[in-house]
């Protein structure tokens, strides 16, 4: 019968709803900035490409070509990736030295300065302020997008982890639905308003300024990284409504003696381990065919997608809502749903059909009904991507690497996602206007060759403990060696919770 190390037991309610709160403080200023930052750059596109017109006019006398008001635009919206590549270089340092949460905190810093560029770049008559907006909005989005999910991973009970490590994919969904409402003309959609608008990302960072402080840091970090035990007792007593369970303490116990003396690892050291290849090779495949699957930059160039399906300017605003809507969805209805394998697979190989029927109806286009269908293939696309890509790939770093490599993998995983993100958004809308019709057929490649893979490399991660796994990427890792190297495996973060977890 497991011991307790507090004698007073609170209402279950308490618990859940202290955890409920922390992941609602962490992630209004975390993984929902990514999508918000992502949406509200639809609405204002034509605004800013006329203010970029006439700051060139007054200042040089210069009226630009169409070719070059795009390309600028497509520099702001694109400068966003690079910034969240600095983000996720950073955020691995970061988190070691000053902890999960205070990271969350410090991150706010570069969010409140790009909101006070974007919201005086009109005044100012500088569009080189809305770029630099972006990339500092970018490197606060980059950071979040890596810790959040370590933050959560290590604070959440054996039961919620997964449900709750998952919910960055739903609260980022929720951004991107927020974002696109908010961008509604009648809201800050319009021509006055699109500063405001670009800053508007301000307001959930000055709530978790005000919220999150109140929460503990991660046990893990607080006992393994930080080697403060009655810290970590008295986190996991909040975290946990006042009950602390002997063997929880005793498994982060265990963890931190398999680590001692063992440094964070670096992203330049997991490339000549042999022991975590076939897992830095699945990160990296599934965190960039994330991004060039292409559904993140329907967000950002969805009036591009609707045109070329043939909605009209009144219509489109409206239903770019029901695109974030789709995944807002799909990410809740997944949470706690089907393997990791089997969302991967599946969720990649219905975005390629959907891929391939809207190719065809762009090509029939001139059947009357045939806009319609086009609008329906980018909504099932969507779903399709909220049902397994946008959930499982935030996670799959904490659950194949362990506590001394997952920053690095972080770092890892996140720079894939963001460079792929910059060369995507980059050429989508040159691709739309190039392409045409035939302009999701590289996307529809991509995601049959990412199901593929996940097919043939991929293990499945549900149900079993992290040393399980380890062992299942050890086959692979050491293919032709009859020697197993024990002393390869170190002890994974919460053996036998993930069990349990989903």
């Amino acid at each position: 019968m497991e011991t307790s190390l507090n004698f007073h037991t609170p209402p279950f309610t308490h618990s859940l709803r202290t955890l409920v709160l922390m992941v609602a403080s962490a992630a209004i200023g975390g993984t929902l900035q990514y999508g918000y930052n992502l949406a509200i750059m639809n609405a204002p596109t034509i605004f800013i490409q006329a203010f970029i017109n006439e700051t060139f006019q007054q200042r040089w006398d210069i009226q630009l070509l169409d070719y070059q008001v795009t390309l600028l635009w497509t520099i702001i919206v694109s400068i966003f990736s690079l910034g969240g590549l600095a983000g996720a270089l950073i955020a691995g340092p970061m988190t070691i030295r000053f902890g999960r949460k205070n990271c969350l905190l410090l991150n706010n810093i570069f969010l409140m300065s790009g909101a006070l560029f974007a919201l005086t770049s009109r005044a100012a008559r500088s569009f080189e302020m809305i770029i630099i907006s972006r990339v500092l909005i970018g490197i606060n989005a980059g950071i979040s997008m890596n810790v959040q999910p370590m933050y959560f991973g290590e604070s959440a009970p054996k039961n919620l982890r997964g449900a709750v490590s998952l919910s960055s994919a739903v609260f980022t969904a929720f951004g991107v639905v927020l974002g696109q409402v908010v961008g509604l003309r009648e809201i800050l959609g319009s021509e006055s308003c699109w500063q405001y608008l670009l800053a508007s990302n301000a307001i959930p960072g000055f709530i978790q300024l005000l919220s999150l402080p109140w929460f503990p840091e991660s046990p893990r970090f607080l006992l393994i990284d930080r080697g403060d035990k009655e810290a970590c007792i008295n986190a996991l007593r909040r975290l946990r409504g006042g009950e602390v369970q002997s063997s929880e303490l005793d498994e982060i116990l265990q963890e931190q003696d398999e680590t001692r003396g063992l440094r964070p690892s670096r992203p330049w050291e997991l490339l000549t381990d042999r022991s975590v290849r076939w897992q830095l090779i699945s990160v990296v495949i599934i965190s960039s065919a994330m991004q060039l699957c292409g559904n993140d930059s329907i967000y950002v160039y969805a009036s591009y997608v609707f045109k070329e399906a043939g909605l009209s300017n009144d219509q489109i605003q409206y239903v770019t809502i029901g695109t974030g809507t789709c995944e807002f969805t799909a990410c809740i209805m997944c949470v706690k749903h089907v393997g990791r394998r089997f969302m991967l697979m599946g969720g990649f190989l219905l975005m390629a059909i959907w891929a391939i029927v809207f190719t065809i109806a762009l090509l029939l286009e001139h059947i009357s009904w045939m806009p319609y269908l086009s609008m329906a293939c980018i909504f099932t696309y969507i779903l399709s991507f909220g049902m397994g890509p946008a959930g499982v790939t935030g996670v799959l770093p904490t659950e194949i690497f362990n506590q001394t490599a997952r920053p690095a993998a972080y770092m890892v995983a996140g720079s894939m996602m963001w460079l792929n993100l910059f060369v995507v958004g980059m050429i989508f809308p040159f691709l739309v206007s190039g392409l045409r019709e035939y302009c999701f057929v590289p996307f529809a490649v991509v995601c049959l060759s990412s199901a593929l893979y996940i097919s043939l490399f991929l293990p499945e991660t549900k149900g079993k403990s992290l040393s399980a796994i380890t062992q299942e990427f050890h086959k692979i890792n050491f293919k032709g060696h009859d020697k197993i190297f024990e002393s390869q495996t170190v002890y994974q973060q919460g053996q036998a919770c993930l069990s349990t977890a989903f």
